[in-house]
């Protein structure tokens, strides 16, 4: 909603970068609908802070406050909710995970509410990943959750398989994501919803306090945001049945084949 004030109004924004220009301090943006004041538009913004234009990459989500005037529509208040690229990385590096690597014994509550270990996996093959139930990205959490959903029925048609592997998505917002929220949001992707038993696919969160130790393993970036979204990168893990490390995929290009393989070489 604008809020008018000697010519200017201000307005809360959200779009997409489709350029930005680092020499002039400018960028173009796919923009929602601006109630008030536009439609659904690509157009160039002047930046408030030109030196941040650097910081900003074509595909990348943002929000913003929009000053608009006669002269101008400038952006400031920028914030990435999401990166094209998970290239995101906290401001400390963080574990690179390398073949071979055994995986703490960390634990979680599960969607039923009870602690799950991931020692108790052993000698099966782990297929593990990050998410939060709230991200509203298609090439994030959202995508991670439907490739885990193809993965599962995929292992489903090979009962010899399926026995010999356990899925394991982690959220890194265990504030929210209780187990009754990792319930339905579970039950939603696997197509079971309030039948579902999650014999062989477990939603988790860590608690606040061991969810530090978690993602420096997993090598995870996860910062609030003031709009309760939280800017993050990925990380998918293969871990094999003696508890090591056998792949990591740290970014969303992975594929289901990719991971079936890796599935089908451990446990076939």
């Amino acid at each position: 909603m604008g809020q008018q004030q000697a010519g200017v109004k201000k307005y809360h924004i959200r779009g997409i970068v489709v350029s930005s220009d680092a020499k002039t301090g400018a960028v173009t943006v796919d923009t929602d609908a601006i109630r008030g004041y536009m439609d659904a538009m690509t157009m160039p913004y002047t930046l408030a802070q030109p030196n941040i234009a650097s910081e900003l990459h074509p595909g990348d989500t943002i929000t913003a406050t929009l000053t608009a005037s006669v002269d101008a529509d400038v952006l400031d208040e920028i914030v990435v909710v999401a990166q094209a690229r998970p290239d995101y990385k906290p401001a400390v590096t963080y574990n690179d995970l390398e073949p071979g690597e055994v995986v703490p014994d960390f634990a979680f509550r599960n969607q039923s509410g009870r602690v799950v270990r991931l020692g108790q996996w052993r000698g099966k093959v782990v297929l593990l990943t990050f998410i939060y139930t709230r991200c509203p990205l298609p090439n994030f959490c959202v995508r991670m959750s439907r490739n885990f959903a193809e993965i599962d029925k995929e292992l489903e048609k090979d009962p010899k398989l399926y026995a010999k592997t356990h899925l394991l998505s982690v959220s890194f917002d265990p504030k929210y994501d209780t187990p009754a929220v990792l319930r339905s949001y579970g039950g939603a992707y696997t197509g079971n919803f309030m039948k579902e038993t999650f014999a062989h696919w477990d939603f988790a969160a860590p608690t606040e306090q061991e969810l530090p130790k978690v993602l420096e393993f997993f090598d995870v970036g996860a910062t609030p945001e003031k709009d309760r979204t939280i800017t993050h990168s990925l990380s998918t893990v293969v871990i094999g049945p003696d508890g090591k490390v056998v792949k990591w995929y740290p970014g969303n290009e992975w594929t289901v084949d990719q991971v079936m393989g890796d599935v089908r070489k451990l446990a076939g």
